[in-house]
């Protein structure tokens, strides 16, 4: 004995149980563009644009000429064998302290000398670190160093 409930036969649905609908899923696109187009409204109304002027300068001119101060070099030559001089003079010893004493004599109060250390090509490393060393500590900051340039030819 068999019972049917309503139905339309063996794969029917009477009560709409298992059907499938292929129907596909559609986004509606209109209430997306009109947010968008009042949040654009808004910032339209909102922003406030300003308009700059520009003016064109004509600056004065002046014929004087700009005075030009240079700091105070300190020169320091370090020889081939490791011996000091400051200035024009030789240095009785080469030690540090020796060195610096020089140096803060040949730098005086002025202002913020620079030093400019003229080394033999045959100098050491260490004497010419000693020399920037020394120059730390009587405060001297800027350093250069001279240099020969070749004659023509000589290369």
């Amino acid at each position: 004995m068999s019972m049917r409930f309503g139905g339309t036969g063996a794969g029917g649905s009477g009560f709409g149980f298992g059907s499938h609908r292929n129907d596909e899923p559609e986004i509606n696109l209109i209430p997306f563009i009109d947010v968008l187009l009042v949040v654009l409204i808004f910032l339209m109304l909102s922003t406030t644009y300003s308009k700059q002027s520009q003016f064109k300068i004509n600056l004065p001119v002046a014929n004087a000429e700009a005075r030009q101060q240079f700091p105070r070099e300190v020169h320091v030559g370090v020889s081939a064998r490791g011996d000091y001089s400051v200035g024009n003079e030789v240095l009785p010893d080469r030690s540090l302290r020796s060195l610096v004493d020089a140096m803060r004599a040949s730098a005086g109060g002025s202002g913020t000398p620079i030093l400019v250390i003229s080394a033999d090509a045959s100098a050491s490393h260490q004497s010419v670190m000693t020399a920037m060393e020394a120059a730390r500590l009587v405060g001297i900051n800027q350093v250069t160093f001279a240099l020969q340039t070749p004659a023509p030819g000589s290369e």
